[in-house]
């Protein structure tokens, strides 16, 4: 029987905090193998921006070695913020640069990390389809060419829909009731001028009666947009995605009234409408110690992005869980019960946040409730919520 090649650390999952784990642990001599189903690195777009907290995204990054040059590669003008009522009319328009919560792009920020990893550390192409454990502390990954290997550290760093989260936990994400259809402006300021200048440089909110558009201004001056709307999934499931024109028609039939400038988010976008219906796992989500396996980021705790914590927790998680292994060498079983139990309320404690999050975008008087939390003066102001 042939034998299989055997990984002392494996790590499923080639986003941030999968990367973000094995560069911390290579900064202390620690091997770790990721193992990322796509074929490249820009096999698939990787969304839009991202703003790292001071207390989280950035702490990881710090611990990566990595802080300085995330700092040089922020986006200008990220900090800026604008709520726009749909007929047009700006009721909030904040100027402020980054400052506690710089902004990146998403597809940037991996690059970067991706970059600080020593070659051979990500094997590209490696689409998980089975993990099973032989015996406690010895598990089998099957890839989808029929290849195998084994590990006796597998961390689950892959997403939403985790193939090592079933071996601790029976849990599976459900439907949050809102679903995003994302489109895309290119280089805005020139195209889509009209559109470009009502939405400002950075973060945009229009939102009412259950639906909007959430928009980021990227670095090189694209617009990424979410068209948003609370409904049942089978909105998304009754468009025609592969026909642009027809998906356009079916989404903007929800939009009628508002204004043109709101509305070419969709008209104009370029290339296709990609349909995100947003899952999340139960808040307080958490499981048992299972020897030898444990998870990270989404694929522990996903949520709504209404907390805007998504990306932080997997760099923290990532953090965490390296000090853990890096603290109690030759001890696994100590590092991975020490991450989970500072790990478990921290999730909690965002995950309830992106409910109530959620539901003031999508309840009533939207416009008025994120006024209130983002206005100069409240109690909640953007700088420090």
């Amino acid at each position: 029987m042939t034998r299989l090649t055997h990984y002392p650390i494996a790590v499923i999952g080639g986003g941030l905090g999968g990367l973000t784990l094995a560069r911390i642990l290579h900064l202390h001599g620690i091997e770790a193998t990721v193992f990322e189903r796509d074929d490249s690195p820009t096999a698939r777009e990787q969304g839009g921006m991202l703003d790292l907290h001071e207390e989280t995204g950035q702490a990881a990054l710090r611990a990566a070695g990595l802080h300085e040059e995330f700092i040089t590669a922020i986006a200008p003008h990220g900090g800026e913020l604008r709520l726009i009522a749909p007929d047009g009319t700006i009721h909030l328009k904040e100027e402020g640069e980054n400052s506690t919560r710089p902004e990146i792009k998403r597809s940037e920020l991996r690059q970067l990390v991706l970059n600080s990893l020593p070659a051979g550390s990500v094997r590209w192409g490696s689409k998980v389809t089975r993990v099973h454990s032989e015996q406690p502390g010895q598990h089998t990954v099957t890839l989808s060419d029929g290849t195998a290997f084994t590990t006796s550290l597998l961390i689950g760093a892959d997403g939403a829909w985790s193939k090592v989260r079933p071996l601790v936990s029976n849990a599976r994400p459900a439907y949050s009731g809102v679903s995003f259809v994302e489109t895309d402006l290119p280089d805005a300021a020139y195209r889509h001028r009209a559109t470009a200048e009502l939405l400002g440089r950075g973060m945009m909110f229009a939102l009412e009666d259950g639906k909007g558009f959430l928009t980021h201004l990227d670095g090189e001056g694209n617009l990424h947009a979410y068209v948003a709307r609370k409904a049942p999934i089978e909105w998304l499931e009754n468009i025609d995605f592969s026909s642009p024109s027809a998906a356009k028609e079916a989404v903007l039939a929800h939009f009628t009234g508002w204004d043109e400038r709101l509305r070419a988010l969709v008209s104009e976008a370029e290339g296709d409408l990609v349909p995100r219906p947003i899952h999340a796992l139960p808040v307080g989500h958490r499981w048992s110690r299972v020897p030898g396996v444990t998870l990270l980021g989404d694929a522990a705790h996903l949520m709504s992005p209404f907390a805007g914590e998504g990306a932080n927790l997997a760099l923290i998680d990532a953090a965490d869980l390296a000090h853990a292994l890096i603290s109690h060498p030759g001890n696994p079983e100590t590092a991975l019960a020490a991450y989970e139990k500072a790990m478990f309320p921290r999730a909690e404690e965002a995950a309830a946040e992106s409910v109530q999050g959620l539901d003031m975008c999508f309840g009533p008087g939207a416009l008025n409730r994120l006024y209130d939390l983002f206005a100069p003066g409240s109690p909640r102001s953007r700088a420090g919520a």
